[in-house]
């Protein structure tokens, strides 16, 4: 992040290369359109390079920042789009011949997720997929399951924690990231 604070292209380029697939991933499982998932991947990486200052180490992981301006961005395009249709198409759609590379490996790390997410207790994994998946705030959780607001944050907080133990073998990009 210090290179890209100092405006060197370079910086930006490896940060891409190490952590575009799986925001892309991200994107793609939020919004469930290819398009407006390479939409909101070059709008992060233009919001990464225009505004590397609002990164802070103290809070977190360049990765987990990352992974919340990509979130943030495709529940933003998904309420723009207010399309029904492109929210309700099958996650697995599409034909299994010619499968490009990309696509394979997202498709290993979309099942690493859902077994990730399997692996939550009940409570966890419906508040989770509420506040991320379909874009509610904690609020919205709280109303819609009719639990308090603190147990609401309480459970999403302990789910995230278990997913990040579940998945850090598979994403070593935190490592390179600290590194920079």
């Amino acid at each position: 992040m210090r290179g890209i604070g100092a405006r060197n292209p370079e910086a930006l380029a490896a940060l891409y290369d190490e952590t575009s697939r799986f925001l892309y991933g991200l994107a793609l499982q939020i919004l469930r359109d290819r398009e407006d998932a390479e939409e909101v991947i070059l709008d992060v990486y233009q919001h990464v390079w225009s505004h590397s200052h609002l990164y802070d180490e103290s809070r977190g992981s360049v990765w987990n920042w990352l992974a919340v301006v990509t979130r943030n961005r495709a529940i933003d395009r998904l309420r723009q789009s207010n399309t029904r249709r492109s929210r309700e198409a099958p996650f697995e759609s599409g034909p299994e011949k010619g499968v490009a590379p990309e696509d394979l490996v997202l498709k290993e790390e979309r099942q690493l997720v859902r077994r990730a997410m399997e692996s939550l207790r009940a409570d966890q994994r419906e508040a989770i997929e509420l506040a991320f998946f379909a874009g509610l705030t904690h609020v919205e959780v709280a109303e819609r399951l009719g639990a308090p607001l603190g147990t609401i944050k309480t459970r999403i907080r302990a789910g995230l924690r278990k997913l990040r133990e579940a998945l850090e073998p598979a994403a070593p990009i935190e490592a390179s990231a600290d590194a920079e």
